[in-house]
């Protein structure tokens, strides 16, 4: 689908969310003629530039150029697309700090623009429930919540997308998919990378906020969820929220990396969380009895979001008399690498009865020619059809925080070495996901 007429305006635009990913994604949509030549981008903010000035900060082509305005502050931002023509669709992009969503709705409902209009907004969704809740009541005053859009970039995910169809577009998975033969459901998130430039965001914010509120909570409704009724938006949200409905977090610990409270913007006291686990139960038919672990956090020996599906342990017959053989699992590699890996038993050839582990592979790097493109460049243009499927829902980021509500404020109690990653203060036997590292890569 190409869209034309069309008006996209980012408020924030001379920071550098606009620089590295919104102005690119827009553009590469431009070349694929996604966006049509009678679209405009507008880039709107505190900062004057003149549209030459503005378009110069940007690495794009000469031709998108020709479509990108700037337009200083949100005042008289109406008239100025008046100006330009009439457009049949306006998008806001929210290039804010989150405490900025509300005031930016509000001057934009004042400034006149009605159900022509769709706003974007980025996590945080607030900071705990009751900042959330107030934070939908706030945009839902100025809009309803047909035209916002929260974004959870991880979402946008080819890996993340084709957890789903994985599902439910192959029978053969379907009868197994609950606790009869699923031993455990493991999330894992990991970043090599510390706290770096950001560290006065992430002190106020800790790993549980940053990650598992939002990206890893959202991972486990897409693996946990029913089938829904259909494939529309609502449909899918409302299975998701169902999920979030019933988790309840059983157990949990967190850990802060040594050498954390130097970091620039970093409290000399802080004991913010970098490192988090959790054990989760969801309280249905399908999952329970089957546990959920979800870990996550910087500084540690690499980079790389996995999620394990841990089947249970073959009774002790036949070719496992003597209960070595392991159990099976299928990995979805979210990132760097894109792919699912199914872990199975084999003879080796030349022996008796020798088993092996195998791997079967999808990588998308081998199935598929054409590169996965990134996040923003669907996100913007699902934003501007108002599909809202790969975007979150007012209920469920209320329902997120309410699962974590009384573990957000607890303090870090285990400290760990940068580079390694922390031992385990629970009661599990963590999937090695090391193991699959290579695969796909």
């Amino acid at each position: 689908m190409n869209l034309n007429r069309c008006a996209i305006v980012i408020i924030g635009a001379s920071g550098d969310l606009a620089r590295r990913k919104l102005l690119p994604a827009l553009d590469a949509l431009f070349k694929a003629g996604k966006l049509g030549r009678d679209c405009l981008i507008v880039g709107s903010g505190r900062t004057h530039y003149t549209d030459e000035k503005f378009r110069q900060r940007f690495d794009v082509s000469d031709e998108f150029r020709k479509i990108l305005f700037y337009h200083q502050y949100i005042p008289g931002l109406r008239e100025f697309l008046t100006s330009k023509g009439s457009f049949s669709k306006v998008v806001f992009f929210l290039a804010q700090p989150p405490l900025a969503y509300g005031p930016t709705a509000r001057e934009l409902a004042a400034e006149g623009f009605g159900r022509e209009a769709s706003i974007i907004i980025e996590k945080p969704f607030g900071y705990d429930f009751a900042s959330a809740r107030a934070l939908n009541s706030e945009l839902v005053s100025c809009f309803d919540e047909s035209q916002i859009f929260r974004i959870d970039h991880y979402l946008a995910k080819e890996a993340v997308q084709n957890i789903m169809v994985f599902r439910f577009a192959n029978q053969i998975f379907s009868s197994v998919w609950n606790s009869r033969y699923v031993e455990s459901i493991q999330i894992s998130a990991l970043e090599r990378a510390r706290v770096d430039e950001r560290g006065a965001y992430f002190d106020t914010a800790g790993i549980v906020r940053d990650m598992i509120q939002n990206h890893l909570l959202q991972l486990l409704c897409l693996v946990t969820m029913e089938a829904p009724v259909s494939l529309d938006p609502d449909d899918i949200r409302h299975q998701k929220v169902c999920v979030l409905r019933s988790l309840k977090v059983e157990e949990y610990r967190f850990h802060q990396y040594q050498g954390y409270c130097e970091e620039k913007g970093v409290s000399r006291s802080s004991e913010t969380e970098t490192f988090a686990e959790l054990k989760l139960s969801i309280n249905n038919l399908r999952w329970a009895r089957t546990p959920v672990y979800i870990r996550s956090g910087k500084a540690v020996h690499r980079s790389g979001t996995e999620i394990g599906i841990r089947f249970h342990t073959l009774p002790k017959i036949l070719f496992n008399k003597d209960g070595t053989i392991p159990p099976n699992q299928i990995i979805f590699k979210i990132q760097p690498a894109e792919g699912i890996i199914v872990d199975i038993s084999t003879k080796e050839p030349g022996t008796d009865e020798q088993i092996t582990q195998s791997y079967m592979n999808f990588c998308y790097r081998d199935s598929f020619q054409s590169a996965s493109p990134e996040a923003y460049q669907r996100l913007l243009l699902d934003a501007l059809r108002g599909d809202h499927t790969l975007f979150v829902s007012a209920a469920e980021t209320e329902h997120a925080w309410l699962v974590l509500k009384d573990i957000i404020n607890k303090d870090s109690q285990f400290t760990y070495t940068p580079g390694k990653l922390p031992e385990s203060k629970l009661d599990v036997n963590w999937i090695d996901f090391d193991k699959y590292a290579h695969l796909c890569s």
